[in-house]
Formats: C-alpha cells, structure tokens, sequence
C-alpha cells in the first residue's frame, strides 16, 4: 500500500501540482514571471490536459499500477525428471555437497536492492521538495544577484545584424535594454547613434566605462535560458546596486567608438510587474 501510494504521489501527485501553480500563475497574470508570454499557451493546456489525466487516474484501482497483467495462475511447477535418460549409470542426479551452484552469494543481490531504494527514495524527496516549494513560496522574479551570476561579459546572442540596421534606418523608441545592448555590441559605425533620445528601464549594476550599467535579464523561451543585457549609463548620481530606475537620456558616441547612454534624469521605480524582456 505505501509503495502505490509512493508511486501516486510521484506520478499523478507532483504533476498536479506544477500544473495547479501554472494555472493560478497564469490566472493571477504572473505566469510571465517564469515563460515568455509567448509560450502561455502551451504551458496552459498542457496543465489542463495534466488536471484531466491526474483526475481520470483515480479510476484505476490503488495498486493496480503494480499489476502488469502476468497472470500466473495455477501454472505448474517445473520438474525435471532426468532419470536413466540422462545418466547412464541410472538414479537420480545428485549433485556433489561441495558444488558451487548450492553456495551463490545472495548480499550482492540485497545490496543492489538497497541502493536501488535508496536512490528511488532520495531521489522522491528531492522532486516532492521542489514542487512543494513552488506551491508554498511566492512567486519572484530573478534578483539582480542572478544576472551577476549569469553575466558572462560576452555581447548578447538574441539579436543580430537586422536589429543594427533597423537601429540605422528605423525607429528606436521602442527598443529595450537588450536591443540597445545589442546595437552597443556590435555596431560598426557607432556615431550613426550619436543622439537617439532612449527612455529604458532597468536595475542598477556596477559598470565598467559609465557611472553605472543598466541591465535587465531577456529571455527567449523561459528563465531558464535568460540572458544578461546592459547599457554603460553616464550620470551624475548613482542610484544603489539593484535599485529599479528608469533612465532618460540621450546615445552618446565616445571618441574610442564606444556607445553610452547620457542621462538627463534617473528616476527609481519598484520593480516592474513584468520584469523581463522577451
């Protein structure tokens, strides 16, 4: 009886539970806090069609997911009568006291038995700890701490030439963090930005050429593939480490060829209720 229940719980269990939390995330507009809005749709049915499974398997009969319908039965046991066919010196076949077959250690067959549970156990507690922790704990955004982890200090890789040459030839008010990262990166010919009013939003991070860097974690698909991106920022007073702020200001082209942002006003803000970009 434990052991189906274990079994339960581990498999109709913890999915419901992921999908439970996917669909209040989702209901509570907070589901973007973890996916790209994107991907909402997928992770909502796919929890609808988990809740369907999940309740449709209590159907089947506590236990039953044990049975693997081997039905023995009544078969009869083996004999192997060897007789005078085999031995031609007639009699039964008896085999010597000393044999090796009779002495077969049986500890490496328990001891892999208690690896195999331990291992089974360790491994349920681990997974039951994770789903329980998503189910209690509020959901949260990734910290400022996270993209310093993940700051690897190579250009972004979620933007390529096409968004240089629409920065050239197009419209850059509403660019992001990560699109003038990207433009920062790569740009061959940085004084064509000399002059774009920016309005970005962002945390703090120290920064290597301006007063501070504006950074703000982009993803593609989930938090799990975030990355990092962030503009040199040129101000007179520096907001503290982490603190959300909106910049204003305007693209400044050094004489190295470098891009910084000039600001004109930092303004601290909470941290917005869609913290990523996408």
């Amino acid at each position: 009886m434990r052991r189906s229940l274990a079994t339960r719980w581990l498999g109709a269990g913890l999915a419901s539970g992921l999908a439970v939390v996917t669909l209040v995330l989702a209901a509570t507009d907070r589901l973007a806090l973890y996916i790209s809005p994107s991907s909402n749709w997928f992770a909502i049915s796919m929890a609808v069609l988990l809740l369907v499974g999940a309740v449709a398997s209590f159907a089947l009969p506590l236990g039953a997911e044990d049975d693997h319908g081997h039905d023995h039965g009544d078969a009869p046991a083996h004999t192997h009568d060897h007789g005078d066919a085999h031995h031609p010196h007639g009699g039964a076949h008896h085999h010597a006291p000393d044999d090796d077959r009779d002495h077969a250690p049986a500890a490496m067959p328990a001891r892999g038995a208690i690896v195999r549970t331990a291992a089974s156990v360790t491994g349920g507690v681990v997974a039951s700890g994770v789903v329980l922790s998503i189910l209690l704990l509020p959901p949260a955004s990734l910290s400022p701490e996270s993209a310093a982890m993940r700051d690897t200090g190579a250009p972004p890789l979620f933007a390529g030439a096409d968004l240089v040459s629409l920065a050239t030839h197009g419209d850059t008010s509403a660019f992001g963090v990560g699109d003038w990262a990207s433009v920062f990166a790569t740009a061959t010919n940085p004084r064509v930005f000399d002059g774009d009013p920016v309005t970005l939003t962002g945390f703090v991070t120290p920064g290597d050429g301006g007063a501070f860097d504006l950074t703000r974690l982009v993803i593609t698909h989930c938090v799990i593939d975030a990355q990092v991106a962030r503009v040199p920022v040129s101000a007179v007073d520096i907001p503290e480490r982490g603190q959300w702020v909106t910049v204003t200001g305007t693209v400044r082209a050094a004489s190295d060829g470098t891009l910084e942002i000039d600001a004109s006003e930092v303004t601290p803000i909470a941290e917005p209720k869609d913290p990523y970009e996408y």
